[in-house]
């Protein structure tokens, strides 16, 4: 019979606790900001614009790769690490590329780790299948633990500046020194925004 010590077990209820309360926290108050739905649909149109063209000028290809695929999506989140766990939100949007349609969407992530400062990040997802740009629109994601995603290309696992890979999905994670070298997801839920959509 295979059981947890008493720490250990509290350990792993603590963290669960932890990332439960935080995701509760942030999607409390995750917001573009004051104004009507109509003038905060157009903040984020225009912070997926900034963000792209910011990708295109550090990864040209990237331009055609999204042009080429079914959808893409583009968030925006303020990471802010405090001693232990880092809390934070943010906000995008997923772009369908066969309708024209917008979904806007929030994001909240937390991680437990050592640390403390403010990381601000973009992150820009390309679906190459549309069944997986539904499943992220419908079920949001969850990445859980330390998803931190080493950049692969293709089947060989050579690393590629600033770019990863999931279940038919390109990520890619902008910094504000640049690309980042790896995407990091962890414990980052996806889900639509109710008022906006």
């Amino acid at each position: 019979m295979n059981t947890l010590s008493a720490p250990k077990l509290f350990g792993k209820k603590f963290s669960a606790g932890l990332l439960i309360l935080a995701t509760l926290m942030v999607s409390a108050c995750v917001t573009t900001g004051s104004g009507s739905p109509a003038q905060k649909r157009q903040e984020v149109l225009k912070m997926k614009d900034e963000v792209l063209t910011e990708l295109f000028e550090l990864k040209p290809s990237v331009k055609a790769q999204i042009a080429a695929a079914p959808g893409y999506a583009v968030f925006s989140n303020a990471n802010i690490n405090v001693l232990l766990a880092s809390f934070s939100g943010g906000y995008g949007v997923v772009k369908n590329n066969n309708t024209g349609k917008h979904t806007y969407m929030n994001m909240g992530e937390v991680g437990v780790g050592p640390g403390i400062g403010v990381k601000d990040f973009r992150i820009v997802f390309v679906f190459h299948k549309e069944d997986s740009m539904q499943r992220f629109i419908e079920q949001g994601w969850v990445f859980g633990g330390q998803a931190d995603a080493a950049a692969k290309a293709g089947e060989k696992g050579a690393a590629v500046g600033g770019e990863a890979v999931f279940d038919n999905v390109t990520v890619y994670q902008l910094t504000e020194s640049g690309l980042a070298l790896q995407a990091t997801l962890k414990g980052t839920k996806y889900w639509k925004d109710s008022s906006l959509n």
